[in-house]
């Protein structure tokens, strides 16, 4: 650097109030480049008073002897250096040479610190404030970063700094970048000056660390009241009289306090406020087409990337389509799947159960001579004379009975299943769709429980029918039934498990239906099933029994499927013990023995259901599972 650019003129001393008088008006006021290119600046003033000017002219003196900038342009007016000086327009319009955004910023620091090329950043046509902070925050990083190392005198001068680095409210990122810039860029050759028309708004500490500071007219009372307090009250008094271009210059490196006039500048004004007379744009200098070819390849990778960005986001989307409409499909599947296997369940459970005529499926038998469910539908038919006459009626009273349950079951017509029954064995009862005990058939079903037998008459007459209807139970829903019997209600399923069972709701269900289709116990709601035999025998004695009679006929009744009991019947024939002893005369069922009292887990009467003899089956009943 030689003694000619060792320093810049940029103004004159003025006469007025304000100046410390120990320079003659009209002498050169001459700044140092190093301490502009790598202090801290602050340039303020009212809308018209000269401040853009000022900035532009200490920009044409740096730019004269080839030291490079970087404007922060917030309102597109420094494009007119472009008239004299080879500058990048980068920004976000067509008026730029170049559309940037922060993938830029990298390779911008570069060309202005490595390349020594004088960048104009015109943010003012960015839409989205915030990708203008982005941008500029990237910028200032890679600025503060490169210079670390290079430790080159280099200016930043940013526009309307107020906006970044306000006295009140939160700060952005570039903000923050700029005060680390103002704090630590001058130990590394970076320098910045900040511009505002608004000093009261512009953070204190940013204004209080300047090494040099323009003063330029002010006339808001606020504003004025920050120059008291830095100045003086005499230059706040003095300042609202400044004419255009005139301020106070304060600089570290100088004692005094002078009132100046910068000179104007000398490249094409783009910031005036437009005349009546017609606007002529000057002629602009372009920017080496090398320089913006490097930018465009950036550009270009970009939108390359981009465009694989939404492409692969289509496909995503496609592919969540897709994998959507296949799990409904696997859904879809899985329900056909599971109602297939219920219906295949059911109709084994039909036609390998012991029914009346039938000895069930032996599988002891070799595997080649079993039927299997494709033979019975290669069955012959039934000839309709052998089908019993229970059937139909057996049919008819499960209907009634399932039409009042609707709210709780929900059982699908039987005929496929009885009928596949009756195919694999000729000469089944498929009327009666309930498991018979090992000591043989019997000709009393539990849906016709609560019929009266022909000749039947007096109370041994109908316990001993009600009996009859337990003995052809199967021996697992008899077990449920002592089950439902100790407790207020519950589920069929826990039932189910109590009575030594698999815990499977299909199950469950179809050795709860014979229970319910008899009377023994009903549905209270919510799936729930609780005892109902005591009201079973009140409706048949057309509850004309009084409460000793009827727990004598419950007893005799409940003596069939609780060995702990005995009926009272036999008593008189001396076969048995008194099994009822001891009940509560307000409860119409007899009290539990001393075998039923402890309680197993999960709420179950331990003692309370018999156990299964070896060898009995467990076959399900042939009704379809309640939902």
């Amino acid at each position: 650097m030689t003694e000619e650019t060792e320093t810049i003129a940029v103004a004159n001393v003025s006469e007025g109030p304000g100046g410390d008088g120990t320079h003659d008006p009209g002498a050169t006021v001459d700044l140092p480049v190093v301490d502009i290119l790598t202090g801290r600046g602050f340039i303020t003033g009212k809308s018209g008073s000269g401040k853009s000017n000022t900035a532009s002219v200490v920009i044409e003196n740096l730019l004269s002897n080839n030291f490079p900038v970087l404007i922060v342009d917030t309102d597109g007016e420094y494009y007119g250096l472009k008239e004299q000086f080879e500058l990048l327009h980068a920004g976000a319009d067509e008026e730029c040479d170049i559309v940037v955004s922060p993938e830029h910023a990298e390779k911008l620091a570069n060309l202005a610190l490595e390349q020594n090329v004088p960048i104009i950043l015109d943010v003012s046509g960015y839409l989205d404030d915030d990708e203008a902070q982005e941008l500029l925050t990237a910028v200032a990083r890679h600025l503060f970063a490169k210079e670390k190392k290079l430790k080159k005198p280099f200016l930043m001068l940013v526009e309307e700094c107020h906006e970044y680095i306000p006295e009140g409210g939160g700060m952005t990122e570039a903000g923050k970048m700029l005060i680390k810039i103002g704090k630590r860029g001058r130990k590394h050759g970076l320098g910045i000056v900040g511009i505002s028309q608004r000093p009261a708004d512009v953070k204190k500490d940013f204004i209080t660390q300047c090494d040099w500071l323009v003063w330029h007219r002010l006339t808001w009372n606020n504003d004025t009241k920050v120059v008291g307090r830095i100045l003086g009250s005499e230059y706040a008094n003095a300042i609202e009289e400044m004419d255009d271009g005139e301020a106070f210059l304060v600089t570290d490196w100088s004692e005094s306090l002078r009132r100046v006039k910068f000179h104007k500048k000398q490249t094409f004004d783009a910031g005036a406020t437009p005349g009546l007379e017609d606007f002529e744009r000057p002629d602009l200098k372009s920017v080496d087409g090398d320089l913006v070819s490097e930018l465009q390849d950036i550009s270009d990778e970009k939108a390359r990337r981009e465009s694989e960005i939404a492409d692969l986001k289509q496909e995503v989307e496609k592919k969540d389509k897709r994998i959507q409409q296949l799990e409904r499909e696997l859904e879809e599947a899985r329900d056909l799947s599971q109602m297939a296997d219920q219906f295949a369940q059911a109709m084994f459970q039909t036609a390998e159960s012991p029914y009346r005529g039938g000895e069930g499926r032996n599988l002891s038998r070799p595997e080649e001579q079993q039927a299997a469910l494709d033979q019975y539908d290669d069955a012959p038919p039934v000839d309709g004379d052998e089908q019993p006459a229970t059937g139909a009626a057996t049919a008819s009273d499960t209907a009634d009975t399932d039409h009042t349950d609707a709210e709780a079951d929900s059982e699908p017509d039987p005929d496929a299943v009885t009928a596949a029954a009756a195919g694999a064995y000729p000469g089944l009862d498929v009327g009666n769709d309930v498991e018979l005990l090992d000591s043989g058939p019997t000709d009393i079903a539990p849906e016709r429980a609560h019929e009266h037998t022909a000749g039947l008459t007096g109370r041994e007459d109908v316990v001993e029918r009600l009996r009859k209807v337990v003995a052809s139970l199967p021996p697992a829903s008899r077990r449920m039934l002592a089950f439902y019997r100790e407790i207020d209600d519950c589920d069929p399923v826990d039932a189910h498990v109590a009575a030594g069972e698999v815990g499977d709701k299909q199950l469950a269900y179809s050795r709860n239906g014979p229970l319910r289709r008899a009377g023994f116990v009903e549905h209270v709601g919510r799936g729930r099933y609780a005892y109902a035999l005591p009201d079973l025998v009140r409706s048949e004695f057309a509850d004309r029994l009084s409460e000793a009679e009827l727990r004598e006929v419950v007893t005799a009744v409940e003596a069939a499927f609780r060995p702990d009991l005995s009926n009272p019947r036999d008593e008189d024939d001396g076969s048995q013990d008194d099994g009822v002893s001891g009940t509560d005369a307000d409860d119409p069922r007899p009290a539990e023995t001393a075998e039923t009292t402890a309680t197993g887990s999960g709420g179950h009467a331990a003692g309370a259901v018999p156990t299964e003899e070896p060898g009995a089956e467990r076959d399900a009943d042939p009704g379809i599972a309640e939902d």
